[in-house]
């Protein structure tokens, strides 16, 4: 493998997420680590990072993993054939149920900020 890699610990570091995570995004299949060294250590790439970004700011939306798996796949299909008509009507519908979740989600910060305000006026 000639692209620079890197072990477990400093992907979680770099994405803010815990090594206990990753360990099981692999065991069950969302983001796979592209080599292992001979003593089994798993390495990722920037492009396993940049997958492992993309499940991370699908999970304050509230996306299970079996959806995040779904829209891993479009996104792979699209690489493999970009022609491919279909893969990308299904990335514009999860991009509008995104869209969807964000307002919600944006909502929720509001309604938080209120409350919070509410507190402060109160003290």
């Amino acid at each position: 493998m000639t692209e620079e890699t890197m072990q477990i610990g400093k992907l979680a570091d770099r994405t803010g997420m815990s090594i206990r995570s990753l360990r099981h995004y692999d065991e069950i299949g969302l983001l796979v680590p592209s080599a292992r060294t001979e003593g089994g250590f798993r390495l990722y790439t920037t492009e396993d990072e940049e997958r492992l970004l993309l499940i991370r700011r699908m999970k304050p939306l509230g996306y299970s993993l079996e959806q995040m798996r779904e829209l891993l796949d479009v996104v792979d299909e699209l690489a493999a054939h970009p022609e491919n008509a279909g893969n990308r009507a299904r990335l514009e519908e999860i991009r509008s149920e995104a869209l969807e979740r964000q307002a919600k989600l944006r909502k929720q910060v509001t309604a938080a900020d209120e409350f919070v305000d509410r507190l402060t006026a109160l003290n």
